[in-house]
């Protein structure tokens, strides 16, 4: 009988469904069988949508070297440290040494001090999966791998190919080959290409290039994904204030960061706290936590709304034809502020502002409130006098109405902008996230002090008239 997934029948869903079939079936042999033929991946999909008792017999079976590709993949999509747990700490200890060391400290943070000592004393060097468990996760030093491949400088083109090999177990190390003096400071990078077409006899120094961007471990790793995708780069060492090369971080890992980020960021947009596993995987009371906690805080700043309502209930019994344009201000208010806030927090988040230029956002976001609202504020002016010209709805001072509309908006539209653009550089100066200025925050800001601008103009302009 034919592998279907050897010869690619099926698509690749109807694969996967075979897989998680067999699985649940027990049927492990045919299982590993075809696990050979799967994209880690895919694999990963696979392990992640089983259940935990059968994930971690599924692991136990299959081969060191596919568990651990399967498991760097699994943490996109669950939590893979749990399965580390599950199959002890010996062959634990084996998936481990089998990973890249960035991977390898990914994994093993996510145990506690007790399950991480546990499973690192059974594995053979540890020392560099320690070094990495040193720095913060969101650093450069967090984010890089120790396996780098590095030839001296002083060597000819034939030793550093031998020195190539020896250190080479795959060919994922090679993006990029490093030129080191004797003491492992970074002196240049090697392309492999010069090395093949050189004479065996040529020095390394002689074909060696300077790396157009190098970080340190201490480095943001927002940072460094952001130097890789300004200068084009598929890897970028790390060295220590001294020059000491350290690892090197790859584009692979900067795209896990982008999206981890952005899914952050997102998340923070929406007025919720970030999710730390996929939606359908985030237990219920996880999920409701998260996201009452923003729910309740946004309540309790609408409820200022209220308290301002309250506070000028004389002038809408006087004008009850007031409140009927409460939700027309108010929503421009924070459609506006949360424009603001989105494109500034954008701009940080690409480099593009810095906290310096917090004078000149404000002064272009102020003069954009201004002719933002002179828009909308038109708009509404033009509306009112139409709709009263063909229906009388307003009453006799509907002009001034209208300008009580017209004035509003310049003056809420205005805030609004001013309030969604500086919100973030203040959360930055105080070493919060930016993002946390979501657009649900501004817009509760936003209603109560549009009231406030609303009523006071209306109170200027009806003044002896309908108030």
């Amino acid at each position: 009988m034919t592998d279907p997934v050897e010869e690619g029948v099926g698509g690749p869903d109807l694969r996967l469904d075979e897989l998680k079939e067999l699985a649940e079936h027990d049927d492990l042999t045919a299982f590993v069988k075809r696990a050979h033929h799967v994209h880690p991946s895919d694999l990963a999909d696979v392990l992640a949508a089983l259940e935990e008792h059968i994930r971690a017999r599924v692991i136990a079976e299959l081969p060191v070297e596919i568990a651990s590709s399967a498991l760097a993949e699994m943490e996109a999509v669950e939590h893979p440290e749990e399965l580390l747990l599950a199959v002890g700490p010996e062959y634990a200890a084996e998936l481990v040494e089998e990973l890249s060391t960035d991977d390898a400290a990914d994994l093993v943070a996510e145990l506690s001090a007790g399950e991480r000592e546990a499973v690192l004393s059974e594995v053979t060097d540890r020392a560099s999966v320690d070094k990495l468990l040193a720095y913060p996760e969101d650093s450069a030093g967090g984010l890089m791998t120790a396996d780098v491949v590095k030839v001296r400088e002083d060597a000819s083109v034939a030793e550093a190919i031998e020195a190539i090999r020896s250190q080479s177990e795959d060919e994922s190390q090679l993006y990029q080959v490093y030129a080191v003096d004797v003491h492992g400071h970074l002196r240049g990078i090697v392309p492999i290409a010069k090395l093949v077409i050189s004479t065996p006899t040529r020095l390394v120094r002689e074909l060696m290039e300077q790396p157009i961007v190098q970080v340190q471990p201490t480095q943001d790793q927002e940072q460094v994904a952001r130097l890789m995708a300004r200068y084009n780069v598929a890897a970028v060492p790390v060295v220590d204030e001294h020059g000491y090369l350290l690892g090197r971080i790859t584009f692979d890992d900067v795209v896990d960061v982008v999206e981890a980020e952005m899914t952050e960021d997102i998340l923070k947009f929406g007025g919720m706290e970030a999710l730390d596993a996929p939606y359908l995987k985030v237990a219920f009371s996880r999920m409701v936590r998260k996201r009452a906690g923003w729910l309740a805080a946004l309540f309790l700043g609408e409820m200022l709304t209220a308290t301002a309502m309250a506070f000028f209930q004389d002038e809408i019994a006087k004008a009850v034809i007031l409140a009927l344009f409460v939700p027309l201000i108010i929503s421009s208010g924070g459609n506006s502020g949360s424009q603001a806030s989105t494109l500034v927090i954008r701009a940080m988040a690409l480099g593009e502002v810095h906290l310096r230029d917090w004078w000149r956002v404000i002064r272009r976001e102020f003069a954009a409130g201004i002719v933002l609202g002179g828009v909308l504020g038109a708009i509404g002016f033009l509306r009112i006098t139409l709709w009263h010209t063909i229906t009388g709805i307003y009453g006799a001072h509907y002009l001034l109405i209208a300008f009580t509309v017209f004035g509003s908006l310049i003056g809420v539209v205005t805030f609004g902008t001013m309030a969604g653009s500086l919100l973030p550089f203040i959360l930055r100066r105080l070493g919060f996230d930016p993002a946390s200025a979501s657009a649900p925050f501004v817009a509760t800001l936003v209603d109560v002090t549009g009231l406030i601008i609303y009523f006071t103009v209306a109170s200027l302009i009806l003044r002896g008239t309908l108030l």
